[in-house]
């Protein structure tokens, strides 16, 4: 066995470096997001985008990204070994992924049309079917368009596989290396390049930019930005990787390598494991493609899911990263008293930072949406359909980021097939439900599908867990749960009486108007919240406002 490398930087350094890189990758992928809203609003080549997206978005989170299958397994193999082994190995590995994924590629551009077929079969109605479904031919007209936007998206953005692997190893090897900056802002890469597109056709088109008949090349522009950020993301870490000599582009055929052997032995069960979140992805847009109005519905989707994504990313890393490692120091029978403690201390943490802003988000959704993405294509119809879908993803925050706490107490105690199967269940779950929902809710019965799924997954977590330690402090967890549940219900109803008392002396119209009344109301509704969570005396609201405290000073 050969000498484990030593990290030379601390845990804390680590975790602040990701952290801030990650806000200002979440930064400008907010800002794209504005831009694609501006430009094309909820139209079809915006709603085009997120079919097509699916598989290339589905093999770049799979292989491609940060704790992904292939970075973990790199990492986790390459650690073990000196610098000087490490070459040969990762330009095996890219190798053998790179041969694979570019066969993957040629079959997604062959395939593109039953492909897209399968993704979104609600874009492939005949007239006659959508006829009897009561879709105007209008609609209709706007689902061809759509289909055919997709699928020429779809080939374009086909190369993503074989980046995707590339991506995912250059990361892994990076951070064997104690390289984590450049892994964690490179995913801006792609934000910015599709930023440059959009303001490239804005130049050249003007006004008309918004209009209909520029769909086409409005979605064609969507794609290669997409393809060319990926291609940035991949290139900017080979100089990196290069110079700490871990490996180029050499083609190397050692694959029976034992190094090689053990990657690829742990990647496999961790890419199907990690896929089953984007299995449920993929089948709520297979449902959403069946709505008359798909395009705006899956457009709609992605911008209210940013909006919460943002915030929850943030948060949950200040919540998950210093648990992850207390929780594996407490496994031993000896110290199920404190781990059971420290359950309770991750799931009010999240209650704590997640219940009032699902309160306040729920109640400001309308002008939060209207302040971040209605201008120029994006307008108010636009804005009330994203309003009420990130009213439905607001009322699942906190069961998402509970569901990850407990979670990560399996994976401390080793076992990481009670959530697997747990998972696996919940895809036939997350179907059944998303049947049920669509038809009496629309595109917000899909949300509140998936936050079905997490309610029913973070309890049976917690009942396996129940029995596991003999026994949780259901008092101790229950009471400040209610509590804080209480105290977020009166912060919202508070933020949404400041709106309404500000809109009858300011009006609605105006972006800096819609900004003041939002951040009037959203302070009343957070102090709200302060003081009656203050009244609690939990250590967990004094614990997660240092946290706070501290991150705001580091910064």
């Amino acid at each position: 066995m050969s000498e484990t490398k030593k990290p030379s930087r601390s845990l804390a350094g680590i975790a602040g470096i990701v952290a801030v890189a990650t806000m200002i990758s979440k930064v400008f992928g907010l800002v794209r997001q504005q831009a694609i809203a501006a430009a094309f609003g909820v139209g079809p080549a915006a709603g085009a985008y997120n079919f097509a997206y699916v598989i290339p978005g589905f093999l770049l989170i799979l292989l491609g990204g940060i704790n992904g299958p292939f970075h973990s397994a790199i990492v986790s193999v390459l650690s073990k070994r000196k610098q000087s082994e490490v070459a040969p190995i990762v330009e095996t590995i890219t190798t053998l992924v790179g041969g694979l994924l570019l066969l993957v590629t040629i079959g997604l551009i062959v395939f593109a049309d039953p492909l897209m077929h399968l993704v979104a079969p609600g874009l492939y109605i005949s007239p006659e079917v959508a006829q009897a479904q009561g879709v105007t031919p209008e609609q209709f007209q706007v689902l061809a368009q759509t289909r055919a936007i997709a699928v020429q998206q779809f080939r374009i953005m086909a190369p993503m596989a074989l980046l995707a692997g590339l991506i995912g190893i250059g990361f892994g090897t990076l951070n064997a290396s104690d390289q984590y900056w450049l892994p964690s802002i490179s995913p801006l890469f792609s934000s910015v390049t599709v930023l440059i597109g959009i303001g490239v056709l804005a130049f050249q088109l003007g006004p008309q930019i918004t209009t209909p008949q520029y769909a086409v090349l409005g979605g064609i522009v969507l794609a290669w930005g997409t393809l060319a950020g990926g291609v940035l993301q991949w290139l900017v870490q080979l100089p990196a990787q290069a110079r700490a000599g871990m490996g180029g582009l050499r083609l190397r055929f050692d694959f029976h390598r034992p190094e090689v052997k053990e990657i690829i032995k742990i990647m496999g069960p961790a890419t199907f494991s990690s896929g089953m979140m984007q299995i449920n992805v993929w089948t709520d847009l297979f449902f959403a493609s069946f709505l008359p109005q798909a395009a705006a519905a899956v457009s709609a989707l992605g911008y209210a899911g940013l909006l919460v994504n943002t915030p929850l990313g943030i948060l949950s890393n200040m919540i998950l990263v210093p648990l992850m490692p207390v929780f594996s120091r407490l496994t031993d029978p000896a110290d199920w008293p404190e781990l059971k403690g420290r359950i309770r201390q991750g799931l009010l943490l999240t209650a704590v930072a997640m219940l009032p802003l699902s309160a306040i988000m729920i109640a400001l959704a309308f002008p939060i949406v209207r302040v971040v993405y209605e201008r120029y294509a994006f307008d108010k119809s636009a804005s009330h359909l994203t309003a009420s879908l990130l009213i439905a993803y607001s009322v699942g925050m906190f069961v998402y980021l509970a569901r990850d706490v407990l979670v990560r107490v399996f994976y401390a105690l080793g076992d990481g097939d009670t959530p697997f199967r747990i998972s696996i269940v919940n895809i036939f779950l997350n179907a059944v439900l998303d049947f049920l929902l669509i038809k009496p809710f629309g595109a917000s019965g899909l949300v509140l599908a998936t936050v079905g799924v997490n309610v029913t997954s973070s309890i049976a977590l917690l009942v396996i867990l129940h029995r596991r330690l003999h026994g949780l402090p259901w008092r101790e967890l229950g009471w400040p749960i209610l509590g804080l549940s209480l105290g977020s219900a009166i912060a919202g109803g508070s933020s949404w009486a400041t709106l309404k008392a500000c809109e009858q002396f300011l009006g609605t119209e105006g972006i800096m108007t819609q900004l003041l009344e939002l951040t009037t109301a959203g302070s009343v509704g957070l102090a709200v919240f302060a003081l009656f969570a203050t009244q609690l005396r939990l250590p967990e609201v004094d614990l997660f406002i240092d946290r706070i405290r501290q991150r705001l000073l580091r910064r």
